[in-house]
């Protein structure tokens, strides 16, 4: 009996790993509607890192419908996005040195995947976050919440 408690055991523990590691990857997509699939997500204290996976299932191509992942408190977001368009199409309208930013994607086109990774106490209890797109005529539309959980 007790070889069969300790086989149960050990087998839903291999069963729930996958489960404890999928809280720490998230997956968004991106449209040619300029429309993420998701208004809000939820990043684990517990998880050492959290990496969003991005996918832009449109068509168009980047030049002419970019899009990527962009995490900043709410407060930085709307200077982080006009700053971007400064940036210009050469540097993916994306000042990367920005301090402000907690992690971003690539800028991709319509069929094209990127990620990036980050970890959870980068974020501060208390504080809000976003997630938007930076290309230019994005932001507006393409931005959902952050909550941080345990």
């Amino acid at each position: 009996m007790k070889l069969k408690t300790l086989a149960l055991t050990a087998l839903l523990s291999f069963a729930a790993a996958p489960v404890m590691a999928a809280d720490c990857t998230i997956e968004i997509e991106g449209n040619d509607a300029m429309q993420f699939n998701v208004k809000e997500i939820e990043v684990s204290k517990s998880c050492d890192e959290v990496t969003i996976n991005f996918k832009h299932v449109g068509n168009l191509p980047k030049a002419a419908m970019g899009h990527n992942v962009v995490v900043s408190k709410v407060a930085d977001a709307q200077a982080i996005s006009t700053e971007a368009a400064a940036a210009g199409p050469a540097n993916d309208y994306l000042n990367t040195d920005d301090e402000r930013i907690v992690a971003h994607t690539a800028m991709v086109g319509g069929g094209e995947e990127t990620s990036t990774t980050f970890k959870p106490a980068d974020l501060e209890d208390g504080e809000d976050y976003t997630f938007f797109c930076t290309f230019p005529g994005h932001f507006a539309i393409m931005k959902g919440d952050i909550k941080l959980v345990d």
